[in-house]
């Protein structure tokens, strides 16, 4: 049984009671996803088309800040080991009424929470189901949980979201935080109408295009990086592989390595979404002779965003640095990012 069937076994007892509430939905109205886009391109492309998207509830359990939002069903595609190969495409199905979302942040730095688990609890009467959510990224919103789920029709549901904590490394004010997951509670009055009552724009002109749709504005913050001129450090160089773009630099900080911290910050082309749920590894020779050879660490910071690092023994006018992708990111993907970050070729910089 694949991932995918177990979890929709686990919410069992709430497809259960829909067998009798099966005419509540034949009258829908949802819009009609358009064809997928032949011959994409390896790259980040404009999809098909937009959709608004309705706050449904937002909750709090100490640092944890949490917003649920719902819109249409859509397709979507898991990207297991973050190959092409191992993609598994999730199409609407015939029960589903919503594709429901979370974003998970921190209360004082306000920064998205790339936690590796989120599990949620939907109820209504008699009525519910439990699901994992997937960690996704979207053009329109970034780094987010979320799957399409079916409801027991209009009414006010109970939402019940288990956070798991953080096992990538924290560092500056989010240092020691969020090692322990939480259980966050929210209420959120859901109709067919309210539903029917989203955007939803299709991009004939642009679809298939090399290029990304602009974030919607959040009433909550979103997963961006910073912009090259506020890393911190040695800017080494900028390479683009898989059609991310990754920059390094250097940093003599103390605080965050022993003698110099080699950052790795890969990107979206557009937006600086972050590319979390990869392997990277790194070499460093000088003069011929290897200085640094290993593992990237996974690392979230409040200023510098979730990146990759280690500490090397300083870095160097004339040093060779070598950036290897050793897993793409297997983070799940929405409509055009789900041929890029694939086939994610080695990187070389000279330091300057």
């Amino acid at each position: 049984m694949n991932r995918r069937r177990f979890l929709q076994t686990a919410g069992a007892t709430g497809a259960a009671s829909l067998a009798g509430c099966s005419g509540m939905f034949q009258t829908r109205t949802l819009p009609n996803e358009p064809p997928m886009v032949k011959n994409r391109p390896e790259a980040v492309y404009y999809p098909t088309h937009v959709e608004g998207m309705e706050m449904a509830g937002m909750a709090k359990q100490s640092r944890y800040r949490l917003a649920l939002f719902y819109s249409f069903p859509h397709r979507f595609w898991l990207m297991g080991g973050g190959t092409a190969q191992q993609q598994e495409k999730v199409t609407v199905q015939k029960g589903d009424d919503l594709h429901l979302m979370a974003s998970v942040w921190d209360a004082k730095t306000k920064t998205v929470l790339p936690a590796g688990d989120v599990r949620i609890e939907l109820s209504k009467g008699d009525w519910s189901t439990t699901r994992t959510m997937w960690p996704m990224l979207s053009q329109n919103m970034g780094f987010h949980f979320g799957d399409n789920m079916s409801l027991d029709g209009d009414g006010t549901y109970d939402a019940k979201i288990r956070v798991a904590g953080l096992s990538v490394r924290r560092t500056g004010a989010l240092s020691g935080q969020f090692g322990s997951g939480a259980t966050l509670s929210t209420k959120f009055e859901f109709t067919q109408q309210k539903l029917d009552a989203l955007s939803f724009k299709r991009l004939d002109d642009k679809k298939g295009k090399k290029g990304a749709v602009n974030p919607m504005e959040m009433q909550m913050p979103t997963s961006h990086v910073p912009p090259k001129n506020d890393l911190p450090g040695q800017f080494v160089g900028e390479k683009s592989s898989g059609d991310a773009k990754f920059l390094v630099v250097a940093v003599s900080d103390a605080d965050l390595a022993d003698d110099t911290y080699l950052l790795v910050s890969p990107r979206t082309p557009y937006n600086r979404y972050p590319l979390p749920m990869m392997s990277l590894s790194a070499k460093l020779s000088r003069s011929g002779k290897s200085v640094f050879d290993g593992a990237l660490q996974q690392t979230l910071d409040p200023d510098i965003g979730y990146h990759y690092g280690a500490n090397v023994k300083g870095v160097r006018s004339g040093d060779e640095l070598t950036v290897l992708v050793d897993s793409s990111p297997s983070v799940s993907r929405h409509e055009g990012y789900e041929t890029a970050f694939l086939s994610m070729p080695k990187m070389q910089f000279s330091v300057q």
